[in-house]
């Protein structure tokens, strides 16, 4: 956890002005992080009510990144405006006792008036979890994905390395994808095995809708041999999203990190889940810096 307890013993104040928060959550009961107008539960919606709870007004969350129906996150990023003063205890203990107990905040700070929480961000980093077993999981149907089919790690890797550097990114867009462009730069893609667990570890300047899961499909079909290796950088070269129709499940999809610039204000700390950490190597654990391209929000929208 970011929080320790010095830094709950902090005497200043955070409010009347843009505050961001960090904080994590299961998404497996929640549709998505978007709140819907039909009600149905939301980690925006959620989240919202909490802070506006403890602000004592009305506030608007603006994330770094929206996810899907079922995807978790931990380390997700809102700013909002208050004319509210709490201090960083209030913040984070107060929240979180307004919160349902799947979504918690980490840390609270207050920042710059143009930071940004979702503009900001020069990367954003995700973790796709595969439990590859014969039998299902019960305990975490609802935090990985599964395939009894057995997978090689190492060919995954090697075909996903087609996927680094700037590319169009068409053949791994969902259809509904409402981005203007279908370029994304990858930072970087890795393919390990944890026991019986295969991870995709990806970061990138953005994704587009759909974009790791679909991915993720594509590597799975990879690895148990129905495709060679040579296959991702056919269809990512096609351009066309019917050669790669695989989408993996949402519940294997972790948001684990959201990169901002040194002087943003947001701490950094090895990316999560907390219960995966112990598997890697301080070398894959590393906060990576990509290439930093500077584009017109909407070109990110």
């Amino acid at each position: 956890m970011l929080s320790t307890s010095a830094e709950f013993d902090q005497d200043a104040p955070i409010g009347n002005g843009r505050v961001a928060l960090l904080f994590e959550y299961d998404g497996a009961a929640f549709h998505g992080w978007q709140q819907q107008k039909s009600g149905v539960p939301s980690v925006e919606g959620q989240l919202q009510q909490a802070v506006s709870r403890v602000a004592n007004e009305t506030v608007d969350l603006v994330c770094a990144g929206r996810t899907d129906a079922g995807v978790h996150a931990s380390a997700q990023v809102v700013h909002f405006e208050t004319q509210s003063v709490r201090s960083y205890r209030s913040w984070i203990m107060g929240i979180n006792t307004a919160l349902r107990g799947d979504i918690a905040v980490r840390w609270a700070g207050q920042m710059a008036d143009d930071f940004h929480a979702r503009f900001s961000a020069i990367s954003r980093r995700y973790r796709y979890v595969i439990f590859n077993h014969p039998v299902r999981p019960g305990i975490l149907r609802n935090q990985v994905a599964w395939t009894f089919r057995p997978l090689d790690a190492n060919r995954m890797h090697e075909a996903a390395q087609a996927l680094v550097g700037e590319h169009d990114f068409s053949s791994f867009r969902a259809a509904g994808c409402q981005s203007r462009t279908p370029n994304r730069n990858v930072h970087f893609i890795r393919i390990t095995r944890h026991g019986d667990y295969v991870v995709i570890d990806i970061q990138a300047n953005a994704f587009l809708h759909h974009m790791v899961r679909n991915i993720a499909g594509a590597l799975m079909a990879v690895g148990n041999g129905k495709q060679p290796v040579g296959w991702i950088r056919e269809i990512l070269e096609q351009r066309d999203r019917r050669q790669a129709d695989i989408t993996g499940p949402a519940h294997g999809l972790y948001l684990v990190s959201v990169g901002y610039p040194d002087d943003a204000g947001i701490p950094s700390e090895a990316p999560g889940p907390e219960f995966m950490q112990p598997w890697f190597t301080a070398e894959q654990q590393a906060l990576v810096e990509g290439p930093v391209f500077r584009k017109q929000r909407s070109a990110l929208e």
